[in-house]
Parts: C-alpha cells; structure tokens; sequence
C-alpha cells in the first residue's frame, strides 16, 4: 500500500471513530433532563467514549478506534421538587450529570478532528492527482 492510500486509511479511521464520539455527545445532550420515573430511581449518566491505537496488520500502521463506551459515575446534581414522581422523602430529585456547555465544548473538538481527517483525504487525493498529472 503506498504512502498515500495509507494516510487516507487512517484518516479514516479517525472519521469513524470522531463520527461515533458525536453520536455519544447527541445521546448525551438528548438525555440531559432525562429524570427518574420513580422514587429512588437514577436518572441518566452521561456517557464518556475513550479511543484506543490497534495496530493494521496489513500495513503496520496504528489506526484510531473507540476503546469502550462507559457511564460517567461523577456526583449527581439535586434539586428539590416534592411533586415529581422521583422526589425521595426529602423532596430532592436527582439530575442528569450532563452539562450542556461541556458537551457542546467536546462536540466542537469532535467535529474539528473529524474536519482535519477529512482534509488529510483532500489533501492525499490532490497529491495524488497532481502526481498523475506530473507522470502523463
């Protein structure tokens, strides 16, 4: 494989694997008010992705995949409503851990590593075909 389809291959990989961060950062803001429905009842964590190298065996490159999807066990935030079904006997629901302006921060850096990744394709697509215009 040359240098060039190798460079687009692991572009890739970082696509994939920052397009699969951005479906975890929309589940996250998608649930950020989700509450228990009952007494006692956790609401919704949110979610962290980590990523991981695995070597190519085929090109002995290190590509970019996600290492595992896990729930993030920081300190839940209350707020007191003795109405809502979830209220314990004090009166405190628990919220969601999701912070929308941290979510909104990793969103952005997700969707600028993917803009990079795509530019190495651009970019490795122009070489190429400069090189083929140069060989004519």
């Amino acid at each position: 494989m040359d240098d060039l389809a190798l460079s687009k291959k692991i572009a890739a990989s970082g696509m994939k694997a920052q397009s699969q961060r951005l479906r975890v950062i929309s589940e996250n803001l998608a649930n950020a008010d989700s509450l228990a429905k009952v007494s006692g009842g956790q609401p919704y964590r949110r979610k962290i992705l980590t990523f991981r190298n695995e070597l190519d065996k085929a090109t002995g490159a290190d590509m970019v995949k996600v290492g595992r999807v896990s729930k993030d066990y920081s300190q839940l935030n209350r707020k007191y409503d003795p109405t809502h079904p979830a209220a314990d006997r004090d009166g405190y629901v628990l919220l969601p851990n999701v912070d929308p302006l941290i979510e909104t921060v990793d969103m952005k850096e997700a969707q600028r590593s993917y803009e990079a990744n795509l530019n190495v394709i651009s970019v490795s697509k122009d070489m190429q075909s400069k090189t083929l215009d140069i060989i004519k």
